[in-house]
């Protein structure tokens, strides 16, 4: 089973090996890693305690009501299409004889690396209005109008395209780690393809589809870029507006602990699902024969080519256009070297300081389980969905008054993006762990190893693909991350992203193209790790 994605509270069908009580040294860390999850609650708990009987009016106001059912529908329906869109996308990258199946299963990831606010700005300007569409309609003759982009369809497109590949990478897992003999035993007794498939592997698969879709969901709901370059009224533009708009923050603690809820919900929904078994059910892995496609086989490809132009070929086309017309007109190539250095730093940092976090936890979850490791896993979906303003300011909030040496320095906004992401590094992690036998590590305990020798000679070893995953997937979210970046750089510290942001928010699209091309190249290479472990835990 591939590890690339990561996976729900539980994953499918996951045993665990229960003990009395876990070490020192897989308990304390787990619990420093909690304490520093609640760092952010406290904060809006400190912040909305201070609104007094106003914050039931704000709950309560109209337009509060009205930006939470905003929310919620663009969660629920970015979260449909993203399966809508993911289900037969796996099922094509994995099962069937669709021609250059490997060169699709890479380009239909690619999405990934296109942060959310590029992905706004090449909707808007290709899609909208007065975009590149409605100019060729324009050329060809053709009596249409587009309507306008902004809102709640740009939002949802935008969206869609970006966040989708979470649920894909999910999906992908699933079915390589799905028992082919589930789908013969179907067919055997007279299924078609599409029968089985919708019988068997579908039904086996809810959990690894929910697993995405709870990804995909937080997502939406800690989405800045594209729900403020789309001008659509969301929860996170809602708590940015408080925040920047007024001295008193305290409504914006509110508003942040009602998204706060929202994610709990969401992650509690899902944790009541079914639990489907996670290893095959029996024998040795066989691989089963791919699907025919046969008069389908066009009309696949033509999917599989739709989702790679518009996630893909769009975005770089529009950057490259931008850059093409801003050297026409003269002006300078800034290829933003000092940024690319800040973010590849930042980011290879963030990647190790959130594996090392989330490790611990990992293992306190599958080996021990229990009260106390289900609730650190459920912070740590809490932190994922805060949006990047609120997680940054909660930050500022405590090393401005308490450890003031950190503030404003590199360490913190490191400390942001562990907190941020560490849910994407557990899950690889978690999944990794899943498939060691508690039985190797038994068995050098009784050789009288001690448990940091059992750890770094037997569990550190085994889940070192799950870990590389786990780098790579934190290392590329946190090359496109925003928010945070912006309020908790260091003076002078610049990243692609926010090169990118002040320069496209400015109207000077072609001083944005260079970096966000390289935005997008460095990000292609952690992608390029992602899959090759994917490959490698899916051949083995």
């Amino acid at each position: 089973m591939a590890v690339a994605f990561p996976s729900s509270l539980v994953l499918p069908g996951e045993e665990r090996v229960h003990r009395p009580l876990p070490g020192a040294l897989i308990l304390l860390p787990s619990l420093l890693v909690a304490g520093a999850l609640l760092l952010p609650v406290a904060y809006l708990g400190v912040r909305a305690a201070g609104a007094g009987e106003g914050a039931w009016g704000l709950l309560w106001h109209p337009r509060t009501v009205r930006v939470l059912l905003n929310t919620v529908l663009l969660a629920a329906a970015v979260t449909t299409s993203t399966i809508a869109i993911a289900v037969p996308l796996a099922w094509l990258t994995t099962r069937t004889d669709l021609p250059g199946q490997r060169v699709w299963s890479t380009l239909t990831v690619l999405p990934l690396v296109v942060p959310s606010y590029i992905g706004g700005i090449v909707v808007a300007t290709v899609f909208g209005p007065a975009g590149a569409l409605q100019h060729l309609l324009d050329r060809l003759g053709i009596a249409l109008r587009l309507g306008s982009i902004y809102g709640f369809p740009g939002a949802w497109i935008t969206l869609t395209l970006v966040a989708y590949p979470y649920v894909l990478l999910s999906v992908r897992a699933g079915l390589r780690g799905l028992d082919p003999s589930l789908e013969e035993a179907a067919r055997s007794l007279g299924d078609s393809s599409w029968r089985a498939f919708r019988r068997v592997t579908l039904t086996h698969l809810r959990p690894w589809v929910g697993a995405g879709a709870v990804l995909v969901a937080l997502y939406v709901l800690s989405d800045f870029g594209a729900v403020s370059m789309m001008q659509f009224e969301s929860f996170t533009t809602a708590i940015y507006l408080q925040y920047q708009a007024s001295f008193n923050r305290h409504y914006a603690a509110v508003l942040s602990l009602v998204l706060v809820a929202l994610a709990v919900l969401i992650v509690l929904l899902e944790e009541r699902r079914g639990r489907a078994r996670f290893h095959r059910l029996r024998g040795t892995p066989r691989i089963l024969h791919p699907v025919r496609l046969r008069r389908w086989r066009w009309p696949a490809l033509a999917f599989c080519a739709l989702l790679t132009a518009l996630g893909v070929l769009v975005p770089i086309g529009v950057i490259g256009y931008w850059l093409a017309i801003g050297l026409q007109r003269g002006g300078p190539l800034v290829v933003a070297l000092r940024p690319a250095l800040n973010s590849l730093y930042a980011s290879a940092l963030a990647a190790v300081l959130t594996v090392a976090a989330a490790l611990p936890v990992a293992i306190l979850s599958v080996r021990y389980g229990g009260g106390l490791a289900a609730v650190i896993t459920r912070l740590t979906y809490a932190g994922f969905a805060l949006p990047g303003v609120v997680l940054a300011l909660s930050l500022v909030f405590f090393a401005a008054r308490y450890v003031p040496v950190f503030y404003q320095t590199l360490g913190l906004l490191v400390f942001a993006y562990a907190i941020h992401f560490l849910p994407q590094a557990l899950g690889p992690l978690r999944a990794a762990l899943l498939q060691v036998s508690p039985s190797q590590e038994e068995a050098a305990r009784t050789l009288g190893r001690n448990a940091f020798q059992v750890l770094r000679t037997v569990t550190l070893p085994l889940v070192r693909p799950g870990a590389v995953a786990a780098a790579a997937l934190v290392f590329l979210t946190t090359m496109k991350e925003l928010p945070a970046t912006l309020l908790l750089s260091p003076t002078g510290f610049e990243t692609l992203a926010t090169r990118i942001w002040s320069t496209a928010t400015e109207g000077f699209f072609a001083r944005a193209a260079a970096p966000a091309l390289l935005l997008l190249a460095l990000s292609s290479l952690s992608l390029w790790l992602l899959l090759a472990q994917e490959r490698r835990r899916g051949e083995a």
